[in-house]
């Protein structure tokens, strides 16, 4: 079973981040509080470096895949290990 922890961080924010964060937060914001738009925009950050990773490994298979068989040549575990560790 995984533990959820919870961390509590002070931000400290000035001049137009301020503003801005005001703006999107409260009665005329998109969000109820700060620690509320805060984690939505760590979810989106999140989201968009998995994203990121899941199209760079598409098109790592899809140039794999369209390489002609002919161009293959066998690999044991080891050789991948040692490729990798380069």
């Amino acid at each position: 079973m995984s533990r959820v922890t919870t961390t509590t961080m002070t931000v400290r924010l000035s001049g137009a981040l301020s503003d801005f964060v005001t703006a999107n937060v409260g009665e005329h914001g998109a969000y109820e509080n700060v620690s509320e738009y805060v984690r939505d925009l760590i979810r989106r950050d999140k989201e968009r470096k998995e994203t990121d990773a899941f199209e760079r490994l598409k098109a790592e298979l899809t140039h794999a895949y369209s390489t002609p068989e002919a161009s293959y040549h066998p690999l044991t575990a080891a050789d991948v290990i040692a490729r990798n560790r380069a």
